[in-house]
């Protein structure tokens, strides 16, 4: 049996499927709530939870009584746009795990495959060990170097 958020999931990426043209669709909370048989915090979660830019979607929401949901898949055609993108998601700080998650999400986009998730995690877990051990940085400067590493790794990536 398939639970709600799945089935939620899978109709807005039905909508924007059929939208070819353009990866953008624009629906109703409320509206879309009542068609699932649920409350508009049940959608809020699934937008929070599926639709996430790191899985490359841009949510605009509007509350209010003439409120929309417009959900944008972004696409990277060009490297200037991949670029753009890995800035933004990256930031300036990542936790061991925040990478994990995010290397795991490039993957499943296909922007890098197993082979290079493989890789990178490596060489970042090493720099870790390294920032940690030998030169003793405390667990932010440690991540600010694992952000700033991972930003220039798939950046080569991109562009190659």
């Amino acid at each position: 049996m398939t639970n709600l958020t799945t089935v939620i999931e899978r109709h807005i990426n039905e909508l924007l499927d059929a939208e070819s043209s353009e990866a953008v669709v624009s629906l109703r909370r409320k509206e879309l709530a009542k068609s699932f048989g649920c409350v508009p915090s049940q959608i809020n979660y699934v937008l929070r939870s599926r639709f996430t830019p790191e899985k490359g979607y841009l949510v605009q929401s509007q509350r209010g009584g003439h409120g929309y949901i417009r959900i944008v898949r972004l696409s990277y055609e060009n490297p200037e746009s991949r670029l753009e993108h890995i800035n933004e998601i990256v930031g300036e700080f990542l936790s061991e795990q925040e990478c994990k998650k995010l290397l795991i999400a490039f993957q499943e986009r296909g922007l890098i495959n197993a082979r290079e998730r493989l890789i990178i995690e490596v060489a970042l877990r090493r720099a870790d060990d390294l920032g940690r051990t030998e030169f003793d940085l405390s667990p932010y400067k440690r991540g600010v170097i694992q952000a700033d590493m991972l930003k220039r790794i798939l950046r080569s990536l991109a562009l190659a």
